[in-house]
Parts: structure tokens; sequence; C-alpha cells
């Protein structure tokens, strides 16, 4: 008599869980790449002592890895994963294949408050812009679910994006009009807009770092609820599952991830938008999984990326906001040619 089959589930998780196990030694050796790699050439052995001793001696090697690359990776892990997991979660609720948090007002709201903070408050300064650019990006997402509310039907996936692009729209308007004539406003802003892992500093790691661990372990928790919205608002409804409330939960979520990801490093592109798609191109259309995947792809793809643009133009390098246009691009209109783009 032949052994019962395993259910799916089980099945599911001995295929996808020796995967996630596989990326998290990936991302070790990225991690690695990117602490001992750079625009300033350090050889192997003073990047090691450095790490060893775990003390800054006050020379430049020390300096480098322990002040500026080391603090760089970790938030390139952290940015990278939030920004991940906020695209897979705005396409899931809004069952938009391209949504991610340029166009659900999260930069431009996060634009905004910077502008603010240069040309009313004379404030200068990343360390002084990323709580701008947080309270923004915030503030953008609520604007955009409040007017997505509005009506019988409530927030529903089409008002959603309609009520992000008009957002996005109006303050991208207000934020050039701004900055066309102030010239400090549209220096200072050009800085932070680039998207970019460089000079920001344990400080920013340090601020950020709570709200972006506090938004991936809440993210975690929602991969059932997706899956209920990706069936359909009826047949969610019939599954016990209140719309409202997940919608809700949910953009909370990824306006602590997204703010916190673009207050810290400026717009990054591509990165919500493109990694969903191949996580879900690896392990299905189950968001319990497709989660987890995000969780440690993007920090891979961000962080190489990073990698790349240090060391193309030694002794200068290239932001990874520039860096991440140029490759994710042609990446994702692959995606686009060979997988199912319209299952979300």
């Amino acid at each position: 008599m032949s052994a019962a089959r395993p259910p799916a589930t089980a099945r599911r998780a001995a295929a996808l869980g020796p995967g996630l196990v596989a990326l998290c030694g990936v991302l070790a050796v990225v991690a690695f790449l990117s602490v001992t790699l750079g625009s300033r050439d350090i050889g192997l052995s003073e990047v090691l002592r450095a790490l060893g001793n775990w003390t800054d001696d006050g020379s430049i090697s020390s300096t480098v890895t322990l002040q500026l690359r080391v603090p760089r990776t970790l938030l390139g892990i952290l940015v990278g994963a939030a920004l991940g997991v906020a695209g897979v979660i705005l396409q899931g609720v809004t069952r938009n294949p391209l949504a991610d948090a340029g166009i659900m007002g999260i930069n431009s709201g996060a634009a905004a408050f910077v502008v603010f903070a240069i040309t009313v408050l004379g404030l200068r300064g990343v360390g002084v812009y990323v709580w701008f650019a947080f309270a923004g990006a915030i503030v953008a997402l609520i604007l955009v679910y409040a007017i997505a509310s509005f009506g019988r039907e409530g927030a529903t996936p089409v008002k959603l994006a309609l009520a992000g692009a008009a957002v996005t729209a109006g303050l991208a308007s207000i934020t050039s009009g701004i900055v066309m004539t102030n010239v400090d406003a549209l220096n200072e802003l050009r800085f932070w807009q680039v998207g970019s892992l460089a000079g920001r500093y344990a400080p920013i790691l340090t601020g950020v770092a709570p709200f972006l661990l506090l938004g991936l372990a809440a993210s975690l928790g929602l991969g059932r609820a997706l899956n209920g919205l990706a069936l359909g608002e009826d047949v969610a409804r019939g599954l016990g599952q209140h719309i409202g409330r997940t919608r809700l939960a949910a953009f909370a979520v990824v306006a602590v991830l997204a703010g916190a990801a673009t207050a810290a490093c400026g717009p990054i592109v591509f990165v919500g938008l493109v990694v969903p798609h191949l996580a879900r191109f690896i392990c299905g259309p189950d968001y319990r999984w497709i989660l987890p995947y995000s969780m440690l792809l993007a920090p891979i793809v961000l962080l190489l990326a990073d990698v790349l643009g240090r060391v193309a133009a030694r002794p200068d390098e290239v932001q990874v906001g520039v860096v991440l246009g140029v490759v994710c691009a042609p990446a994702f209109v692959a995606i686009v040619r060979y997988a199912r783009l319209s299952e979300v």
C-alpha cells in the first residue's frame, strides 16, 4: 500500500523552503562584497582587520569600513527589503501589476515635505530631510486612501490607482513649481531625489531601522489576506475577510516601509516594481511565499546595483538609483515578455 501523498502546503514548503535558505546565503555574500568593495581601493586584509577589531583606530581603512560601508550595507539590506515588500503589498491590494511607491504618491509626498523643510523652515541636511520625507510619504498615502474611500464602494483597486495618480501629479506639480523659483531648493532636492545609499551614515540607519523592522515583521502576517484579495472581493468576503480593514492594514504597513525607505535614501526606482514579479515568477501566486522571497531578493538586487555603481566609475561612483534604472529597465521588459504580468 502506497504512502499517503503529503498535502499541497507541505509539498510547496518542501520545494520553496530551501530557496529561502539559498537566498539568505546569496544575500550574505552580496553584503560581504558591499563591505569589501568600493570606490576607494582598500585591501581585503585591511577590511577584515577592521571588522575583526570593530574599533575605529583612525586609519583610513578602518574609518571607511566601519563608519561608511557597514552602515551603508545594513541600510541597503533594510531599505531593499522594505521596498520589495511594499511593492508586493501595493500590487496585491490594488491588483495593479504596475503599482509601486512612485505611482501611489509616496515619492511625491516625501519630495513635497522636503521642499517645505528647505523653503519654509530653512533646514538643510539629509539627517533633517529624512523625517520630513517620512511624514510626507505617510500623509500622501493617507490622502490617497481617503480620496479612494469616497463613494459607496469604498477604496476599490481602480479608485486607489486613480487617486494615487492624481495625488502624485498634484504634489509633483506643486513641488516643481516651488523648486523652479528657488535655486537652493532645487539643488538640495536634486541631491536627495537621485536615490542613493551614499552619505547615509549610522545616525540615519539607527533612525529608520526600528520602523523598517516593525513594518517587515507586520508584513509577513498579510500573506493570507492578500491571497484572499487576489481571488476577488466577493470571494474574499465569502471567506469572512473584511476588505476595508485589510486594505487599511496593508496601507499602514506600506506607509511605514516605503515611507521610511524613501525618506532615508530618496526615491529608489524599480526595486518595488520588478522584484515582486521576479518572486512571483519563482514561487507562484501564493503571497505567503512572495512576501519572504521579495524580502530577500530586493536587498540582493539593491546591493548588487550599489556595488556596481561604486566600482564602475572609480574613484567616483554612480548612484544606485541611476544603476537600477539602467539595469532593471530591460529586466522588467523581459519579465513583461516572458511572465504573465496580468496575474497579480
